[in-house]
C-alpha cells in the first residue's frame, strides 16, 4: 500500500511539474490554456493505457467484475488518481467549474481510492477510465479551436460529431454495460458498486446537457438555413417574378 501511495503522490507531482512547465512556457496565455494542455496530455495517455488493459491485456471488465487487481491496472490508476487531485485542486482554487464536475471528480477519486485500498475491481473501474477519458481529448480540442477562432469550421463540426457520437456509445451504452456486470457481480463491494451508480447517474447528467447543445445548435443551423433560403428566394411582383 506504501508504494501505492508514493505512486500516485509522484503522479500528482509530476502533472504539477508539468503545469508549471505550461504556464512557463506560456506565459502570454491564461492558466486554464496550461491546465488544458495537461488534461488534454493526460487524456490521450491514459484513454490509450486503459484502453489497452480492457480490451488486450485484461481480464474483461463485463466477466471478470471484483477480480483481484493487476498490476498494470494499479500504476494506470495511480497515474490517473494523481492527475484527479491535481485538477480538482485547480478547479477549486479557480473556481472555473460547476457542481456536476466537481462530484464527478470528487466520486472519481473515491472511487479509485478504494479500488486501490481493496485490491480488487480495478478492472471495471478502468474500464469506466477508458469510456469516459475517450472524448476528453476531443472535448479539449474543441476548447483551443474555440480560442483560436478556428471552431466555426469543418474541423469544429467534426470534432463536435465525434464527442457525441462517443460519447453517447461508449460513456452512456457501454458504460451502461459495465455498471451492469458490476452490479450483478457478487465479487465487488456493495460501496463501490453505489458509487458506480452515482457516477453513471452524473455521466446522464453531462448527457443533458450535451442534449440541450446539440439541439441549440441544431436550431441555429436551421435559423441559418431558413434565413439564407428566404433571401436567395425570387420575390414576385404583381404576380410576376422581379428581375434580376
Amino acid at each position: 500500500m506504501v508504494s501505492i501511495v508514493l505512486e500516485v503522490t509522484c503522479s500528482l507531482v509530476a502533472w504539477l511539474f508539468l503545469y508549471t512547465c505550461f504556464c512557463y512556457r506560456n506565459k502570454h496565455r491564461s492558466s486554464e490554456w496550461s491546465c488544458r494542455l495537461v488534461t488534454l496530455l493526460h487524456g490521450v495517455i491514459v484513454t490509450c493505457l486503459s484502453g489497452y488493459v480492457a480490451l488486450l491485456d485484461g481480464p474483461w471488465p463485463l466477466s471478470h467484475a471484483g477480480s483481484p487487481n493487476t498490476s498494470l491496472q494499479i500504476h494506470v490508476l495511480s497515474l490517473t488518481l494523481g492527475y484527479f487531485i491535481f485538477d480538482l485542486g485547480w478547479c477549486l482554487y479557480f473556481q472555473t467549474e460547476g457542481v456536476l464536475m466537481l462530484f464527478h471528480h470528487t466520486l472519481s477519486i473515491c472511487g479509485m481510492i478504494m479500488v486501490l485500498g481493496l485490491g480488487k475491481s480495478a478492472t471495471e473501474v478502468n474500464a469506466v477510465v477508458f469510456v469516459s477519458e475517450i472524448t476528453n481529448p476531443l472535448l479539449q480540442t474543441r476548447w483551443f479551436l474555440r480560442e483560436m477562432g478556428c471552431y466555426h469550421t469543418f474541423l469544429g463540426e467534426v470534432v463536435d460529431f465525434l464527442f457525441v457520437f462517443l460519447f453517447l456509445v461508449l460513456r452512456i451504452g457501454v458504460g451502461a454495460l459495465i455498471l451492469y456486470a458490476m452490479v450483478t457481480s457478487p465479487d465487488p463491494s456493495w460501496l463501490l458498486k453505489a458509487g458506480g451508480l452515482a457516477m453513471y447517474t452524473v455521466s446522464l447528467g453531462f448527457m443533458l446537457e450535451i442534449c440541450r447543445f446539440v439541439r441549440r445548435k441544431m436550431m441555429k443551423k436551421y435559423h441559418s438555413w431558413t434565413s439564407l433560403r428566404s433571401k436567395n428566394a425570387p420575390v414576385k411582383t404583381n404576380g410576376h417574378l422581379r428581375a434580376h
